[in-house]
């Protein structure tokens, strides 16, 4: 059974999202994700667009994070007054991230929209992000001990995971990361294998990198190597973060995570999806009408600035895919566990959010 300690996890390494100065006159640092593990390098965001460029490049990624960042995108915004064109202009850079139009209807609901009442609810929805991670984790740790018992023992806990759903992607420990966090809290022995995650490599240039920089046993794999370390019974649990999840329990992540799950069911491996309940959409029925984001070919073709394909290969590039209700083992949330995972009991534990 897990511990009882609760002590919040404070982790290694840069500060993702950090607001600078006061409610009039300051502004949002945001760490460029771009360039890690490389280079660790700040964007100072002063007005609304740099903040719509940030979260478009990806310099800020992550459904909760760029909820984050979005609401300090607010603050910004009343500083110019100009709050009803930066709420609508916040809006348009990714339409997947359902987090992204929670955060900025919370702040549309702040009155007065004065830049210290919008600051206020800005950093509200930064340190409440911080504490549903915690949360999270400690849910998806003792659920992952009752599925793989050896959790307890000595032998090592081993996790997949795919993309980046840390404290990167965050205002906390992150949601997939955050039972790897406090497993390492409370001494009990684990390793992780990270998907590297194409075209982007948020797996290899994030996710590795983090979990590195806390001192937690992590092996990078290719995308396609998943599945053979599955069939060699290398991995206990898989588990991923969401950008949107649909009424019945569909999840959209990162391109690549369905097969993940196909896999995963094939070789009888728990599949688990962790994220807060902002990331719910109840207003879609299924993972049908959950919108898609479609990348430039550039990432593919031209990946970090290599030309990589021929100059007039056709390309499609979808952001994110669907991972069906029924691969998923349970969803894990700051308020419990999902499982089964249907339209029953996501309405059970999530309510109407």
């Amino acid at each position: 059974m897990p511990t009882t300690d609760t002590t919040p996890v404070s982790i290694p390494g840069p500060r993702n999202i950090q607001w600078v100065g006061d409610a009039k006159t300051g502004h949002l640092c945001l760490l460029d994700q771009t360039v890690l593990p490389n280079e660790v390098t700040y964007l100072n965001c002063k007005d609304v667009q740099s903040v719509w460029d940030a979260i478009k490049r990806l310099s800020v990624r992550g459904a909760p994070a760029i909820g984050v960042a979005a609401a300090f995108g607010c603050v910004i915004g009343a500083q110019q007054d100009s709050f009803d064109q930066a709420t609508d202009h916040l809006a348009t850079s990714r339409p997947t991230a359902v987090n992204l139009f929670w955060a900025i209807d919370r702040m549309k609901r702040v009155t007065p929209r004065t830049p210290d009442a919008l600051l206020a609810e800005a950093k509200a929805i930064h340190a409440e992000d911080a504490a549903m991670c915690q949360r999270i984790g400690e849910h998806a740790l003792e659920l992952i001990q009752q599925l793989k018992p050896q959790a307890s023992s000595n032998k090592p806990l081993s996790l997949l995971t795919h993309c980046n759903a840390g404290a990167l992607a965050t205002g906390g420990i992150g949601t997939a990361t955050s039972p790897m966090y406090l497993a390492q809290q409370r001494g009990l022995p684990i390793r992780v294998f990270a998907d590297e995650t194409r075209p982007l490599l948020q797996g290899a240039r994030l996710t590795a990198f983090e979990l590195g920089a806390a001192g937690i046993d992590v092996t990078l794999i290719c995308d396609g190597m998943a599945g053979q370390v599955l069939r060699e019974g290398k991995v206990d649990v898989v588990i991923t973060g969401a950008d949107r999840i649909a009424a019945n329990g569909d999840a959209a992540n990162k391109i690549g995570t369905y097969p993940l799950a196909v896999l995963a069911r094939h070789h009888n491996v728990p599949f688990l999806v962790a994220a807060p309940s902002s990331t719910f959409d109840m207003s879609i029925t299924d993972g049908d009408e959950i919108p898609i984001e479609l990348r430039a070919a550039e990432e593919i073709t031209e990946g970090f600035g290599q030309r990589t394909a021929p100059p007039d290969v056709k390309t499609y590039s979808p952001a994110f895919d669907v991972t069906p209700a029924e691969l998923i083992t349970a969803m894990v949330t700051e308020r419990g566990v999902i499982q089964p995972v249907d339209a029953d009991h996501v309405r059970l534990i999530v309510g109407s959010t």
